[in-house]
């Protein structure tokens, strides 16, 4: 299956403005769709703007700036995409606007190309069962900034073939980017594997064991995360971070190790967003001031541990039920969220007896099944064995 030199992105937003961008980067004629003029122009001008700091640093000269903007096509009707040899949705996170553009794509696009959807959560089943043709429909999540981030999780569905699967990841290499293979499952990789990176951390804070400035200090300080879990909720908003772990929570049959927390709902509920609102956990208004943290060293150890064990045992159900390998996890969690290394790679720097003594021991504190042990690191633990000997090529 040949995707071609032609590109369709439907959505003018942030994502697919960045996935038509880099697609026109790679050399691609690019169509980027959206009904909205309005998003259009802004797309048109915010890529213009990035070309401009480009050349003004000197990472880039004018002219192949302008070759590039000059490759894309804005244009507010999908009878553009006609001629694409790969066609990708990044539209809002709705199943029915999802499939009743699919439908669309489908039927405007020719029949040897490959269909993509950027979703971050939905069913990748589900969104291919409105087509005549899913064999030729898969996953391609793209992170935040697309031209930037190197991580592309390629998520087949039931029905994908292996030449469409082939096509996709060989074309995103040539993009410059890492395609890891993930199983359709909620959350696929990232979305899954990085859930108690913030629930762990609204746990501890829950229960009124850290403030949220001490949380987030310990997880800079010891753990070498680049952002708090709750500096992190904020950047993200809370309308999208919540809604993220409520769909996975919802999606794996209520397992408490995805429950929502209610003080994030709270803040949701009343409008206090994060960065994008001025107030989230943190006050973002001019004059306020930071919360100080308790800078203890042993409290900001057992908070570590506490959050990584979480994030390795949820790593460690995902090798056992083959959403990836240990590579691919491991790869997925360092490029597509900044993790300082990958969990299963950390736990065989700790030693995966330490982190099944802290899950154990928060299983006999709390007797909760969101603290039950990942069969692979038990089993691991029991043998002295260490991921390191389960790798293999995502």
């Amino acid at each position: 299956m040949d995707i071609g030199t032609r590109i369709g992105v439907v959505g003018a937003g942030t994502m697919g403005a960045g996935i038509a961008q880099l697609a026109a980067t790679a050399g691609h004629q690019v169509a980027l769709v959206d009904l909205s003029r309005e998003a259009l122009d802004r797309a048109s001008t915010s890529m213009q703007q990035t070309f401009k700091r480009l050349v003004e640093k000197g990472r880039m000269d004018e002219a192949r700036a302008e070759s590039i903007l000059g490759r894309i096509q804005f244009s507010d009707s999908i009878g553009a995409m006609k001629n694409a040899g790969l066609a990708i949705e990044a539209i809002v996170e709705r199943l029915d606007a999802k499939s009743n553009l699919l439908r669309a794509l489908e039927d405007t696009i020719s029949e040897d190309a490959v269909i993509a959807t950027n979703t971050s959560s939905l069913s990748i089943a589900a969104l291919g069962a409105v087509l005549h043709h899913p064999e030729r429909f898969l996953g391609l999540h793209f992170f935040n900034p697309a031209p930037v981030m190197q991580l592309v999780e390629v998520i087949p569905g039931v029905a994908t073939e292996g030449r469409a699967i082939g096509a996709a990841r060989n074309l995103m290499e040539v993009w410059g980017k890492s395609p890891v293979l993930a199983k359709d499952t909620p959350g696929f990789i990232v979305n899954r594997v990085a859930r108690p990176y913030y629930g762990e951390a609204l746990r501890i804070y829950d229960e009124g064991a850290a403030d949220i400035a001490t949380i987030d200090w310990a997880m800079r300080e010891i753990g070498r995360f680049r952002m708090g879990p709750f500096e992190l909720m904020d950047f993200i908003g809370h309308d999208v971070n919540y809604v993220v772990t409520r769909t996975v929570w919802e999606a794996m049959y209520f397992d408490p190790r995805f429950k929502p927390s209610l003080t994030q709902l709270r803040l949701l509920e009343a409008g206090r967003l994060g960065r994008k609102s001025g107030q989230g956990f943190y006050d973002y208004r001019p004059g306020a001031v930071a919360p100080q943290p308790q800078e203890d060293r042993l409290l900001g150890e057992r908070i570590f541990e506490r959050v990584l064990a979480m994030i390795v045992n949820e790593a460690a159900d995902a090798v056992l039920y083959g959403v990836s390998t240990v590579d691919g996890i491991d790869a997925a969690m360092t490029l597509g969220v900044n993790y300082p290394k990958g969990p299963l790679a950390w736990a065989d720097e700790l030693g995966v007896k330490r982190i099944v003594a802290v899950l154990d021991g928060l299983m006999n504190e709390y007797d909760e099944d969101r603290y039950r042990v990942s069969p692979v690191l038990r089993r691991l633990s029991g043998s002295g064995g260490r991921f390191k000997e389960m790798r293999s090529h995502a």
